[in-house]
């Protein structure tokens, strides 16, 4: 497999996003391994993350997803809620995006720092499979990035859209795969 314009995406895994995951052992462990196939391959890592400012200036009241942290009705600490789960930490080197929307293009530098590392081909995990792994595909899928998703490195609060999007969804418009699968491509 073409590793040379590929960069791996950990989207969303920070703070409250962890916490809708049933059981989280086999996620991570899943992603761990794409990580270090990504890092031994010199493909960069990109981890994208959701962040607001204090007070949340950036969110709209129209916005059902994001108006219930502005109006008070969900309280999060914006600190925490922006690290990325230790479980998958950064590395010096990886690169930190952050996203003010679902998608990790909106609100976000990640389109000028692919154009930079002359990225072609992205490959998805992410929390939630509904949110932003879907999003990012339908908008990569637009501006003409190769794609591949690896299936046990998304994670929804709901399994059905979760089962559905990576079986009937998702292979109309990228490669779905195991991380394991994806690893041993990539050896």
């Amino acid at each position: 497999m073409e590793n040379k314009n590929t960069a791996l995406l950990v989207m969303d895994v920070q703070g409250a996003t962890v916490q809708i995951l049933k059981e989280n052992a086999q996620f991570f462990d899943s992603i761990n391994k794409a990580i270090q196939t990504s890092r031994k391959n010199k493909m960069p890592v990109i981890y994208v993350v959701l962040g607001f400012r204090k007070g949340y200036p950036e969110v709209c009241e129209n916005n059902l997803s994001f108006s219930i942290l502005k109006n008070g009705a969900m309280v999060i600490d914006t600190e925490e809620a922006m690290q990325v789960n230790p479980a998958v930490a950064p590395q010096p080197g990886d690169v930190i995006v952050t996203k003010k929307r679902v998608s990790a293009f909106t609100g976000s530098d990640l389109e000028v720092v692919l154009r930079s590392l002359e990225i072609k081909h992205l490959v998805l995990t992410g929390i939630s499979t509904g949110g932003v792994v879907l999003s990012t595909l339908r908008e990569a899928a637009d501006k003409d990035y190769r794609l591949t998703v690896l299936s046990d490195c998304c994670a929804d609060r709901d399994d059905e859209v979760h089962r559905v999007l990576i079986n009937k969804l998702f292979p109309r418009q990228a490669e779905v795969m195991t991380a394991d699968g994806w690893c041993t491509l990539n050896k």
